[in-house]
């Protein structure tokens, strides 16, 4: 009778372990391919659909249908990228749906597009938030970004599609 309760508590424990260990994510990979995670890519399509999973089998949560929008590619798993957009949504995309190609879109309010990278330079133009545009360069706190007709610099802040400290040539 001992034995018994004795293996039951030893298959329970080892259930346990095994559960435990099954519940906790595996490390999420640094790189693939094509670059290290986190980094910015942009959407290759005007029509892509979000999913909730890496998968065809898995439901769509969103279908963006903007060119260009940039989006954080967060992680890989096969031919499908976790992203997350300029608004906080999370979800899977084939990896054909984005490119390299490095956008910004413009956040928040009404953003001057400057001249030079300096607060008090003139201003080129204006820009609504939504606007997207090419990211010519960065340096220090500014990016240089060519929106239509128009190129001029604006701070990081006002903008999605760049890290932090990031160096864009």
């Amino acid at each position: 009778m001992a034995g018994r309760v004795v293996a039951a508590v030893l298959a329970l424990l080892v259930a346990g372990t095994v559960a435990a260990s099954a519940a906790t994510p595996a490390p999420l990979p640094e790189t693939d391919a094509t670059g290290k995670f986190p980094r910015f890519e942009s959407l290759r399509a005007n029509k892509v659909d979000l999913r909730t999973g890496p998968g065809q089998q898995y439901p769509i949560q969103w279908v963006y249908q903007r060119r260009d929008l940039p989006v954080e590619v967060l992680y890989a798993r096969e031919h499908w990228r976790q992203i997350r957009d300029w608004e906080g949504s999370v979800g899977w995309v084939h990896e054909k749906m984005l490119w390299p190609h490095r956008e910004a879109i413009v956040t928040g309010a009404v953003r001057a597009l400057r001249v030079s990278p300096q607060p008090n330079a003139s201003v080129v133009a204006r820009a609504e938030p939504g606007v997207i545009g090419k990211i010519d360069q960065c340096q220090g706190g500014w990016c240089r970004i060519e929106a239509g007709e128009y190129a001029g610099w604006v701070t990081r802040g006002e903008i999605f599609g760049v890290e932090a400290n990031e160096t864009v040539p």
